[in-house]
């Protein structure tokens, strides 16, 4: 979905109810089901498969217009993985907050292993909003020293960011993934490693708003945040 395309374009319904579903779903530990019935007691009739491609077409294009809003995270970096079931198979979250709780990157992976470790790296370092960090907190996943051993090499990481693998440090990240953990459970797991992803995307993306991550929003001025994601698609209020 282009930014030049018009994203709403051919839906039976209006922009409006597309983004109120999309952002409810996302943000509350709720099944396409449940979505549907209480859609259906607001006076809209739409079937739970509808909402699946809503949030498929939209999360990820919501994080996209939403990212460029937010503001800096700090050079304390708190990385974690989970577990996220997929088509009956167990996958890995690699997931950052700084030392406030601010969500700083995520990335979904089949593998759990150096590779994988420096992939998120190079992705979380390049978002606008990320600083190169004074000290990484791992847990005591061997990959991590030879992925920031190897990026300090490079002059990908700052040569004085310091490793921390100390697992009681990390509480603050663990703790952050209860929340994906209660979004995912409802779902009963994913049929894909894409639809997984482009879910997950979204739950990442409302969280960043309820953290109080975009500028210029608190993240308890839910009337707010929805007003700023309905100018995000140039939705009137």
């Amino acid at each position: 979905m282009g930014s030049g395309k018009k994203p709403f374009k051919g839906r039976q319904f209006t922009a409006e109810v597309i983004l109120w579903a999309v952002r409810w779903y996302l943000q509350f530990p709720i099944s396409y089901r449940d979505l549907e019935l209480m859609l259906r007691d607001r006076g809209v009739s739409v079937d739970h498969t509808t909402l699946f491609r809503w949030i498929q077409a939209y999360a990820v294009e919501l994080e996209r217009r939403l990212r460029p809003h937010l503001r800096p995270t700090t050079g304390s970096w708190r990385v974690d993985e989970t577990y996220i079931k997929v088509k009956g198979r167990w996958v890995y979250l690699y997931r950052a907050v700084d030392g406030r709780g601010q969500t700083i990157d995520f990335r979904l992976s089949a593998r759990r292993d150096a590779a994988a470790a420096k992939r998120f790296f190079q992705k979380t370092l390049a978002r606008p909003n990320t600083v190169n960090p004074r000290t990484i907190t791992v847990d005591k996943n061997a990959a991590y020293p030879k992925v920031v051993a190897d990026m300090k090499r490079n002059r990908r990481l700052w040569r004085f960011a310091k490793l921390r693998q100390v697992q009681y440090l990390n509480n603050i990240v663990e703790q952050d993934h209860r929340r994906i953990k209660r979004l995912v459970r409802p779902g009963l797991g994913f049929k894909s490693f894409r639809t997984a992803w482009r879910t997950l995307v979204g739950y990442e993306t409302l969280a960043m708003m309820r953290k109080g991550q975009v500028k210029a929003i608190t993240g308890d001025d839910i009337v707010a945040q929805a007003a700023f994601v309905n100018a995000l698609f140039d939705v009137a209020a």
